[in-house]
């Protein structure tokens, strides 16, 4: 609490500017104090299973001698957590999957044990391990987002919506926009049959924003629903409109509750003028479109964006069925995720919150 005296003090021309730069430089040096005590941690966890595969292997340790060493290590350091015998079988698997140390050095050894031991556990392999790794890195996911992630096959996702950006934007903008999209995008956690009309979808996408942005993913902003256009004395309405950060551009998003129909494309391109003519800036790129639909016809998508001037993509989205029950019951709550995702201000820190 502040002296009500050194608050009355006249403070000298640049102090305001001087402790702003302190305050970062001593959030910075704590935000590398915690991931250098993560990267020790997981450093010794994986010699510790580097340790038992090599003693199994040399000298026949079964269970019971697992066992025991979790009761003394446990004994000897009874304020240090991490030493039950499920997890020193977790430290035998991690190293078995990551035999060489340079590994833990890497994307997976800046992580919190337990987003490691997920990556274990759900997938098969160590590509698409690392795959996460690095996006969680960048992104800074709590476990549950990311065993949300896992379960809904982000990574079979990413990159797979039809688009004609290969023809009609810069091949560094192609590509980032191209992976920037999914095919389909999941939006199981509005709750919504497949009988849902398309403002009931646009309205609850709008409530739960926060889920809506995990699924897009990185580098979207929302800016708006049903924004209002008017070209000519008449009125119009953008579905939903974002910015992407990284893009530097609107992204122009129609939804569409039945088949996709070449149509579609048609109102799609009109927004994408006016959006380009009365929304951005000189500093802006070119906007893009997405046309979300129930179901599409690839050939039919194929022939119907070949002949657009404009960047735009087709996607399908996926309600209720797009996950069994029984996985729907394993995966977070939107409440949960809207919770954590409000938590990771600050991502690498809370990363180190998890150790």
């Amino acid at each position: 609490m502040r002296d009500p005296a050194i608050s009355l003090i006249q403070l000298p021309q640049g102090y305001a500017d001087w402790l702003a730069e302190l305050k970062t430089k001593i959030h910075s040096i704590q935000q590398r104090a915690i991931l250098s005590v993560n990267r020790e941690l997981v450093l010794l966890y994986w010699q510790i299973g580097r340790d038992i595969l090599a003693r199994q292997a040399k000298q026949g340790w079964g269970a019971k001698v697992i066992e025991r060493l979790a009761q003394d290590l446990r004994i000897a350091f009874p304020g240090m957590k991490g030493f039950s015998r499920s997890n020193l079988l977790y430290m035998r698997a991690f190293a078995e999957a990551w035999p060489d140390e340079a590994i833990v050095q890497q994307a997976v050894g800046q992580l919190p044990w337990g987003h490691n031991l997920l990556l274990l556990s759900k997938l098969n392999n160590n590509k698409e391990r690392l795959a996460y790794a690095q996006k969680i890195l960048n992104h800074g996911w709590s476990r549950s987002v990311l065993a949300m992630q896992i379960e809904t096959r982000l990574l079979e996702r990413e990159g797979h919506a039809q688009t004609n950006f290969e023809q009609n934007l810069p091949q560094v903008q192609s590509d980032l926009a191209r992976e920037s999209l999914k095919d389909p995008y999941l939006f199981d956690f509005l709750g919504l049959s497949h009988e849902a009309q398309e403002r009931d979808i646009e309205n609850a996408l709008v409530k739960h924003v926060s889920a809506f942005l995990l699924e897009l993913g990185a580098g979207f902003a929302f800016v708006g629903q049903q924004v209002h256009l008017e070209v000519g004395g008449d009125d119009f309405y953008i579905d939903l409109l974002f910015y992407h950060l990284k893009l530097r551009c609107y992204v122009v998003i129609e939804l569409k509750t039945g088949d996709f129909k070449p149509e579609h494309l048609g109102q799609l391109s009109f927004y994408l003028t006016v959006v380009d003519k009365q929304i951005k800036s000189d500093q802006d790129n070119s906007s893009i479109g997405l046309l979300l639909c129930k179901t599409k016809n690839k050939i039919v998508a194929e022939y119907a964006l070949s002949d657009k001037s404009q960047p735009m993509g087709i996607a399908e989205f996926k309600l209720l069925e797009s996950l069994p029950i029984s996985l729907q019951s394993q995966l977070p709550s939107i409440e949960d995720i809207e919770r954590e995702l409000a938590e990771h201000e600050e991502p690498s820190a809370k990363l180190g919150d998890k150790l």
